[in-house]
C-alpha cells in the first residue's frame, strides 16, 4: 500500500499541488468487484482545500487516474455500519449516498480517523459519523488548540508529519542538503561522523542564537516604552472617535426619518398613479355615451339610419360588457352599477329587436300578395331577394342577438322558420299545381286529337301509342304506359315525341326555379342568421341509407333523421332550418314524379337525366347542402321508376304471342328496341349517368334475344331460320347505325346469328329443286366414305352409271328453272317486305346452288371418269334461270 501511495502521490496528486494523507483500497457494494482508491488529500496553497478523490487504474496501461473528485465541505455523514464488529462496508454522504467494501477493515478505519482529524483541523463543520468507535475519533491534543494562530502551522505540519510518513523533500531543501554534503565529502562514507559535525554547528548557531537574543533585551525594553505610549494614543484617539460617533448618531436618526417620510411619499404618488390608472380604464371601457343608450331605448329599427344606429350601439354595449375586469373591480359598487345598467340596456335593447323581428317575419307569413294568383301565369316562383335584402340589414344585430341572448336568439329562429314554411308552403303548392295542369294539358290535348283514353277518366296514358300486335284479329289495346310494342305506330310516335319533349321543358322548369330558390334561402338564413356554410371540418352526420336498384346501387340521405347527438355544427342548424322551411318540396316532387311516370313511363328517361345534371350541379356548389340532399333523395325515386320501366319494358316481351295464321316478320318488340335507343340516345347525349342507361341496354338487348329465339321457335307459319335472319338482321342494323359503344359485343353477336340463320336457310331451301339427284350424290358419298374406291363406284349396281343417267335425265333444264321458280315464290312467301332480304337470300342462293353444281360435277368426273355423262344445264344456263325468275318477280 506504501508504494502505490508513493506512486499516486507522485503521478497524481504533485503535479496539482495536492499532498495525499489517506487512502483506502474499495470497490462498490452489490456489484462486481471492480477496485479503486478513496484518497483523502489537501492542496499546497492557501487556503486550504480538502477534497475526497476516486483514483481508478486505466484499462489501457498500468497507470492510474482521477476519476471523480467530491469536496470535504459537501460531506454530510460516514456511516461505518457497525462500530462494534469488524465490518468492511463504510457510506458516505455527498450529493447522494455513495456505498463501499474496503479491502480490510484496519484500511477503513484509519481513513475515516484521517476524514474526521481533517474535518477537525480545516472545516470544523458538523459532520456525522454513524457507527464509528469511538476510540477513532480522538480530540486533538490541548496543547495544539492553546497554540497562537501565528504558530498554527507549525503544529499542523507537526500533526501533518504524524499523519503522513514520509514528506517529500522541496527543491530548496534538496539545494541546502546537497551543498552541505559537498562541503563534507565523508558524508556518505562515515554518517557518524557527518552527524557529528552536524551537532557541532548546530550547538554553535544555538549558542549564537542566545547571545543575540541577550544582546537584544535593551532594544526589547525600548520597544515595549514605545508600545505602551502607542496603547495610550489609541485610548486617546478612540474616545474623540466615541464622541464623534454619538454626535454623528443624530444626524443618522433625522437622515433615518427623512428617508422614510421619502419612502412613503413615493410609495403615495405610486399608489396614486396606478389608482389613476384603473379610474381611467375603468372610465374607458366602461363608458357608454348617452346617444348609444338613445339609440338602445328609443332607436327607429324600421329605417336604414336608425338600424345603423342600434348595430353602433348594440357594439358598443357588447365591447363594454366583455371588457376583462381586474381582480377587485367587480367588488366596486360604481363597476356593479355600471354592469347593471347595461345588462338592462341589453334586455331592453334585445326586447325591442325580437318583438320588430317577430312582426316582420309574421307579415311576411301572411302576405298573399306573392303567391300565385292564376293558374294560368308563366310556371314560375316567386322571388324573396327584396324580403332577403331588407332582413339582411338586421344581420349584424343578429349576430349581436345570438352572442347576448341565445333564447331570443333561438326564439326569432323558430319563427322565421314557422312563418316563412308557410309562406313557401303555399307558394310551392300553387307552382306544382301549374306544372301538373300543364302536363295534363298536353295529355288532354293528346287525347282531342288522336281520340285516345285510358280505361278510367284519369290521366292514363294519354301519350302512348297504339300497339302494333295484332292478334287473331282482336282489338288494338292501349296500355297506361309505354311499351316497345306500341312504339311502332308513326302518328302515335309523333305525338310522343311532342308531349315528351314538352314534358321535359316543364320538368326543366320545375328544378330550375327551385335550384335558385333553395339555394337563395340557404345563402340567407346563413348570412342573417351569422351561421357558417363551409367548414374545413365537416361535423359527423347521420349515416346515409343505401338502397339497391335495378342498375345499380344509390345512396339515400335520410331527409328527417335524428341526430344520436346534438347539433353542434352551425352547418347542422341550416340544414335542419332548410328541411322544415322547404318540407314540402320533396313530397311535390315527388308527387309531379309520379304523375309524369302515370302520364308515361318513358318520361322517367328525361326525369332522370334532368334529376342527374340538377343533382350534379348542387353537389359542386355544396355537396351537402339541403338542395343536394333533397334532389339526391328524389333521384332514387327517379333511378326506381325508370327500373320499373325497363322491367316493364322486359316483361311485355316475355308475355308477347304470335299469331299462329299470319306471318311473323319483325317482331313489335325488336322495332320498340330501336325505336327506344333512339330516344334514349337523343335523351341522354352529354348526360351524367350514362352508366344506368348501359346497364339498361344490356338488359334489354338480351330480353330482346330471348324473346326472339322464344317467337322464333313457336312460329308455325313462318320458318325458325327466317324469324331469326330477319330479327338479328334488323338488330345489327340498328346497332350499327346508332353506334351504341357497350352493346358492340351484341352487334357482332347479332351479325352472327342473321349469317348463320340466312345459310341454314338457304341449305335447308336449295334441298328441294334438285331432290333426287341429291339424294343420288349422298350415296355416293356414303358409298366411299365406307371406303369404297372412288372409280369403283360405277359398279355399285344402284349407283352406276345408267342409274346416273336416268336420275340425271329427271333434271332438265326447263325443270330445274320450274323448281328454282317454285323456289322463289316460297322465299318470297317468307320473307317480309320491311328488311328487304329476299334479293340477298336469292343471291345467296344462287351461289350456294352453284357451289352444289360445281359439287356434282367434281363427284361425277373422280367416281365416272370417262363415261361422258353431264348435268343438262351448265353453269351459264344457271345464272339466267336465277337472273330472269328475279325480274320476273
Amino acid at each position: 500500500m506504501t508504494a502505490i501511495k508513493h506512486a499516486l502521490q507522485r503521478d497524481i496528486f504533485t503535479p496539482n499541488d495536492e499532498r495525499l494523507l489517506g487512502i483506502v483500497n474499495v470497490c462498490k457494494a452489490g456489484k462486481k468487484k471492480k477496485n479503486c482508491f478513496l484518497c483523502a488529500t489537501v492542496t499546497t496553497e492557501r487556503p486550504v482545500q480538502v477534497k475526497v478523490v476516486k483514483v481508478k487504474k486505466s484499462d489501457k496501461g498500468d497507470f492510474y487516474k482521477r476519476q471523480q473528485t467530491w469536496e470535504l465541505r459537501d460531506l454530510t455523514e460516514v456511516d461505518a455500519k457497525d462500530a462494534s464488529k469488524e465490518n468492511p462496508e463504510f457510506d458516505l454522504h455527498f450529493e447522494k449516498v455513495y456505498k463501499w467494501v474496503a479491502s480490510s477493515t484496519a484500511e477503513k478505519n484509519s481513513f475515516i480517523s484521517c476524514i474526521w482529524k481533517l474535518n477537525q483541523r480545516y472545516l470544523r463543520k458538523k459532520l456525522e459519523f454513524v457507527n464509528v468507535s469511538p476510540q477513532l475519533l480522538e480530540e486533538l491534543p490541548k496543547a495544539e488548540e492553546s497554540v497562537p494562530s501565528g504558530e498554527s502551522q507549525s503544529v499542523a505540519g507537526g500533526d501533518e508529519d504524524t499523519l503522513d510518513e514520509y514528506q517529500e523533500l522541496s527543491t530548496r531543501e534538496e539545494q541546502d542538503i546537497e551543498s552541505m554534503m559537498e562541503m563534507c565529502e565523508y558524508a556518505v562514507s562515515n554518517a557518524e561522523a557527518f552527524a557529528e559535525q552536524l551537532s557541532r554547528e548546530l550547538q554553535v548557531l544555538d549558542g549564537a542564537n542566545i547571545q543575540s537574543i541577550m544582546a537584544s533585551e535593551k532594544q526589547v525594553n525600548i520597544l515595549m516604552q514605545l508600545l505602551d505610549e502607542a496603547l495610550g494614543e489609541v485610548d486617546t484617539i478612540e474616545g474623540k472617535l466615541s464622541s464623534y460617533e454619538e454626535m454623528l448618531q443624530s444626524v443618522k436618526d433625522q437622515m433615518d426619518q427623512i428617508s422614510q417620510s421619502n419612502r412613503l411619499i413615493q410609495i403615495s404618488n405610486t399608489n396614486n398613479g396606478k389608482l389613476l390608472d384603473e379610474i381611467q380604464f375603468l372610465v374607458n371601457y366602461l363608458d357608454l355615451s348617452k346617444g348609444h343608450i338613445r339609440a338602445l331605448q328609443e332607436g327607429d329599427l324600421s329605417s336604414p339610419k336608425g338600424i345603423e344606429a342600434c348595430i353602433n350601439a348594440s357594439e358598443a354595449l357588447l365591447q363594454c360588457m366583455n371588457v376583462a375586469l381586474r381582480p377587485g373591480h367587480e367588488k366596486l359598487s360604481a363597476v356593479k352599477q355600471q354592469q347593471h345598467l347595461f345588462a338592462e340596456l341589453r334586455d331592453t335593447f334585445a326586447r325591442r329587436l325580437t318583438n320588430h323581428l317577430n312582426n316582420v317575419f309574421v307579415h311576411q307569413g301572411h302576405d298573399q300578395s306573392s303567391t300565385m294568383s292564376q293558374n294560368t301565369v308563366e310556371l314560375s316562383l316567386p322571388k324573396h331577394s327584396p324580403l332577403h335584402r331588407d332582413l339582411l340589414r338586421y344581420a349584424k344585430l343578429m349576430e349581436w342577438l345570438k352572442n347576448t341572448h341565445k333564447e331570443k336568439y333561438d326564439g326569432l329562429s323558430r319563427t322565421y322558420v314557422d312563418y316563412m314554411s308557410r309562406l313557401y308552403e303555399r307558394e310551392i303548392k300553387d307552382f306544382f299545381e301549374v306544372a301538373k295542369i300543364k302536363m295534363a294539358g298536353t295529355s288532354k290535348e293528346a287525347k282531342g286529337k288522336f281520340g285516345l283514353h285510358g280505361s278510367s277518366g284519369k290521366l292514363t296514358g294519354s301519350t302512348s301509342s297504339l300497339n302494333k300486335l295484332t292478334v287473331q284479329g282482336s282489338n288494338s289495346r292501349r296500355s297506361q304506359s309505354s311499351s316497345l310494342l306500341d312504339m311502332g305506330n308513326m302518328s302515335a310516335s309523333d305525338l310522343d315525341v311532342a308531349d315528351r319533349t314538352k314534358f321535359d321543358k316543364i320538368f326543366e322548369q320545375v328544378l330550375s326555379e327551385l335550384e335558385p330558390l333553395c339555394l337563395a334561402e340557404q345563402d340567407f338564413i346563413s348570412k342573417f342568421f351569422k351561421l357558417q356554410q363551409h367548414q374545413a371540418v365537416m361535423p359527423p352526420l347521420a349515416q346515409p341509407e343505401t338502397e339497391e336498384a335495378d342498375g345499380g346501387t344509390l345512396t339515400r340521405i335520410p331527409h328527417h333523421h335524428e341526430h344520436r347527438h346534438s347539433m353542434s355544427s352551425e352547418k347542422d342548424v341550416v340544414r335542419l332550418m332548410m328541411n322544415k322551411i322547404f318540407q314540402c318540396i320533396e313530397t311535390e316532387l315527388n308527387s309531379l314524379i309520379a304523375l309524369g311516370d302515370k302520364v308515361d313511363s318513358f318520361n322517367s328517361l328525361y326525369m332522370l337525366v334532368k334529376m342527374s345534371h340538377h343533382v350534379w350541379t348542387a353537389e359542386n356548389v355544396d355537396p351537402a347542402s339541403y338542395l343536394s340532399t333533397t334532389l339526391g333523395n328524389v333521384l332514387v325515386t327517379v333511378k326506381r321508376n325508370f327500373d320499373k320501366c325497363i322491367s316493364g319494358q322486359i316483361r311485355q316481351m316475355e308475355e308477347f304471342k304470335i299469331s299462329k295464321k299470319s306471318k311473323v316478320g319483325i317482331l313489335p318488340f325488336v322495332t320498340g328496341f330501336e325505336e327506344f335507343a333512339e330516344l334514349a340516345e337523343t335523351i341522354f347525349r352529354n348526360a351524367e349517368r350514362r352508366g344506368d342507361l348501359d346497364k339498361a341496354y344490356a338488359k334489354l338487348i338480351r330480353a330482346v334475344f330471348m324473346n326472339v329465339e322464344k317467337v322464333a321457335s313457336e312460329s308455325q307459319k313462318t320458318p325458325r331460320d327466317v324469324v331469326m335472319m330477319e330479327n338479328f338482321h334488323h338488330i345489327f342494323s340498328t346497332l350499327s347505325r346508332l353506334k351504341i359503344s357497350c352493346l358492340d359485343a351484341e352487334r357482332r353477336e347479332a351479325k352472327q346469328k342473321y349469317t348463320d340463320h340466312r345459310q341454314s336457310y338457304v341449305i335447308n331451301s336449295l334441298g328441294q329443286p334438285l331432290e333426287k339427284l341429291n339424294h343420288f350424290f349422298e350415296g355416293v358419298e356414303a358409298r366411299v366414305a365406307q371406303g369404297v374406291r372412288e372409280e369403283e363406284v360405277s359398279y355399285q349396281l344402284a349407283f352406276n352409271k345408267q342409274e346416273l343417267r336416268k336420275v340425271i335425265k329427271e333434271y332438265p333444264g326447263k325443270e330445274v328453272k320450274k323448281g328454282l321458280d317454285n323456289l322463289y315464290r316460297k322465299v318470297d312467301k317468307h320473307l317480309c317486305e320491311e328488311e328487304s332480304l329476299l334479293q340477298v337470300v336469292w343471291h345467296s342462293m344462287q351461289d350456294e346452288f352453284i357451289r352444289q353444281y360445281k359439287h356434282f360435277e367434281d363427284l361425277i368426273g373422280r367416281c365416272y371418269p370417262g363415261s361422258g355423262v353431264t348435268m343438262e344445264f351448265t353453269i351459264q344456263d344457271m345464272l339466267e334461270y336465277f337472273s330472269s325468275i328475279a325480274q320476273s318477280h
